[in-house]
């Protein structure tokens, strides 16, 4: 690793910022070196997002001071701090859909000349970006709509690239990322600390902090929790300086015995994945399906929820077969937890009663009257159930932090008492003490008799929470075995396998 310069490239004095009676961040101070990578760790709600913000020049600090290679920082608005040489990635994807790769990379630091676009420059440039990050199969003209979430993921990694920037902040950058993108991002960071870059790293993996991290700071309620270097610190450290409190066991075991068949699934075959998937999934039992991305895990469950169409084969709830359609299978006892929150998880522009209580309003109406009182208050509780922090039921859901987000879409399903739970990255974006707590429920969920499927691109939570687990790759679910049968290595062994088209 390269050793800081004596002069930090960046650093943050004393910042507070208040919205209203909420206090966001107290004093806080933070320091970057060049050719530094700080990890920034904090739960959800502990002021990273706030922090990062004013740094990007999103919002003001209501006290405070920045210096930027030692001179006064102070950007009047995300321009200015790109022109700065500040860049942003942020969790939650930022990008125009409808505007091809090489437009959304370009946006905003176009190439021209005399009012004219500099089209070959710009896709030069953009290729470069590409294949420093190993894709370079992401074509410049290709519509960001039709790309996979892990690749407009890159797509957000390749404009940052593209400024130069001298600082840019990694938020979350894995969250949609499995195996071999993960290990090239990796590589490309370690590229920049090397050549002078500072990187701010925000990630609730500690295991992606130690494989790529220097130094760490950690957040909580919105002040400075701790600092040092991540080589040797040890972990149980760092996660009570995270939740205030020890956690003795990130991965709670809750005893649970699967009973009778609910779920069957007979030769299941989407319009391209998923392609011929049969199992079948009992009360109790928790079924991890691990792939790479793109390997069609997110389509196997849209199949059985009833959001994309299917060309053969049949879904069973106790027996009977559905209709093809989310209505049918959420009477059913069917519920989907999506990992695109944004887009699908989440009505962003609605309450978080609306959210929360939207595929199950029967306990709140009469006579087609709906008792808001009495919902709230079964909102309240589910909030308090899930801690979702937040001013009230009537908050949006877009104001609220992605992990906040999250665990509205969670309550969501089990408010709606689903039988069968698929759970499409559930912990996306989640900090650790709650994931811990995301990993009890679960276990408890299924202690009370639920089928879950739960969908994952970290292995670790998969091999510690499921009792089963497959390997879908090119639309194919092959090798469910035993949670205790895997590995980690094997698990990727398997999935590169069939992917490259060698079988075992």
């Amino acid at each position: 690793m390269s050793k800081p310069s004596s002069s930090p490239l960046l650093e943050m004095r004393r910042v507070s910022k208040q919205f209203g009676p909420t206090v966001a961040l107290r004093d806080v101070s933070f320091a970057l070196e060049s050719g530094t990578v700080m990890a920034l760790i904090g739960e959800n709600g502990a002021g990273k997002s706030t922090l990062m913000k004013i740094l990007s020049g999103a919002l003001s600090p209501g006290a405070g001071e920045m210096r930027l290679a030692g001179r006064p920082y102070a950007p009047a608005g995300p321009h200015d701090a790109r022109t700065a040489g500040v860049a942003m990635i942020y969790q939650e994807l930022n990008l125009a859909p409808d505007l091809t790769v090489e437009d959304n990379i370009m946006l905003g630091v176009e190439e021209r000349i005399a009012g004219w676009l500099r089209r070959g420059v710009q896709r030069q440039r953009v290729r470069e970006a590409l294949e420093m990050l190993g894709h370079r199969e992401l074509r410049p003209q290709t519509p960001v709509y039709r790309l996979s979430i892990g690749a407009q993921q890159l797509v957000e990694i390749a404009r940052a690239l593209v400024l130069r920037s001298r600082l840019i902040v990694f938020d979350e950058p894995t969250s949609s990322l499995a195996g071999r993108d993960v290990e090239r991002l990796f590589g490309v960071i370690r590229k920049l600390r090397d050549s002078g870059i500072g990187v701010v790293y925000i990630s609730h993996f500690l295991e992606e902090i130690r494989q790529v991290c220097d130094r760490y700071t950690v957040l909580r309620d919105g002040q400075t929790a701790g600092t040092g270097e991540v080589a040797g610190a040890p972990e149980e450290e760092i996660v009570s300086q995270m939740v205030g409190r020890t956690v003795q066991e990130l991965f709670p075991t809750i005893p649970h015995a699967p009973g009778e068949a609910i779920l069957s699934l007979r030769e299941l075959t989407g319009q391209s994945r998923p392609t011929n998937v049969s199992l079948e999934l009992r009360r109790g039992e928790i079924l991890g399906i691990a792939g790479l991305v793109g390997a069609g895990r997110t389509e196997l469950l849209r199949a059985i929820f009833g959001l994309d169409p299917v060309r053969r084969g049949e879904v069973k709830v106790r027996g009977a077969s559905l209709p093809a359609s989310p209505r049918a299978r959420i009477r059913a006892g069917v519920g989907l937890v999506s990992e695109d929150r944004k887009r699908e998880g989440l009505a962003q522009s609605r309450s978080l009663a609306d959210n929360l209580t939207y595929s199950r309003m029967a306990p709140y109406s009469r006579l087609g009257w709906l008792n808001l009182s009495q919902r709230r208050a079964a909102v309240r509780e589910w909030m308090e159930r899930m801690h979702v922090k937040a001013r009230s039921p009537e908050q949006s859901a877009e104001s609220l932090s992605g992990g906040n987000q999250q665990k509205i879409a969670l309550a969501r399903v089990l408010h709606q008492d689903a039988d069968v739970l698929l759970l499409d990255e559930p912990t996306r974006g989640i900090d650790v003490g709650t994931k811990a707590e995301i990993y009890r429920l679960i276990g408890e969920l299924a202690a009370a008799g639920k089928a879950i499927i739960f969908v994952s691109s970290y292995l670790p939570e998969l091999l510690a929470v499921c009792d089963r687990v497959g390997v879908m790759s090119r639309g194919r679910l092959r090798d469910i075995r035993p949670a205790g049968e895997w590995t980690e290595e094997a698990i990727m062994a398997r999935a590169v396998a069939v992917e490259t088209g060698a079988e075992t």
